[in-house]
């Protein structure tokens, strides 16, 4: 149902997304609506079909029906003031749209390992109307190997991981709040969505979510 949720505009591919049942929230309709997916995309006819698009280093950006499925998965821990952690952050788009969510008062730092998509996920977010939340902190894009998390900022309350482990990294399970949830694909071959839950005492749980298609999640050399 989800490649049927492509639009020609930001509202258009948002509303098809709602009306296909890929979420149900409004916070997330929401925060989505303030993030224009064209100023995080190489191919700006790519901006509003519901599929993977690449953005250059062997990286892409996730199918919007994806970063949909995450940001409802994740906003029971994505209230205003919550610390959230972006693994694989790219073009910036997650960054922005969880922003949105958690506010001035929160913090959403995003990890890539490939500099020049730092810089470029930077840019994205200025020319999207985010270079306040920038310069204040509230949103951080740090180069860095994300699958060892990024503990200066940690724990935190939600974290997303936009590539495939062929595990589940330790430092990230380490780095999550007591209560908190990551949203991570994992596998080689096959790879499966985890949904990782830390209770207040401090115990992991694992679900099984859905079958997926991710890029690796791996090191530049690589």
């Amino acid at each position: 149902m989800a490649w049927r949720s492509s639009g020609s505009t930001n509202s258009e591919l948002i509303a098809n997304m709602a009306k296909n049942g890929i979420f149900s929230a409004t916070e997330v309709q929401t925060a989505m609506a303030k993030v224009d997916r064209a100023n995080y995309v190489v191919n700006k006819r790519d901006a509003y079909v519901d599929a993977p698009s690449p953005i250059g280093h062997d990286a892409t950006i996730s199918a919007p029906h994806m970063h949909a499925y995450a940001t409802e998965y994740l906003l029971p821990f994505l209230k205003p003031g919550a610390k959230v952690l972006d693994v694989g952050s790219g073009s910036g788009y997650l960054c922005a749209v969880f922003h949105h969510i958690v506010a001035e008062q929160g913090k959403v730092v995003g990890i890539d390992h490939i500099p020049e998509l730092v810089r470029w996920s930077v840019e994205n977010l200025k020319r999207d109307g985010l270079g306040q939340a920038l310069d204040s902190g509230a949103i951080e894009v740090v180069c860095g190997d994300g699958r060892q998390g990024y503990a200066n900022a940690g724990p935190y309350d939600a974290i997303h991981v936009g590539a495939a482990a062929p595990t589940l990294p330790q430092p990230l399970v380490d780095q999550l709040a007591a209560p908190g949830r990551m949203f991570i694909p994992v596998g080689d071959v096959a790879q499966v969505i985890l949904l990782v839950d830390k209770d207040a005492q401090g115990n992991v749980t694992k679900k099984e979510l859905m079958d997926v298609r991710y890029v690796p999640l791996t090191d530049r050399k690589k």
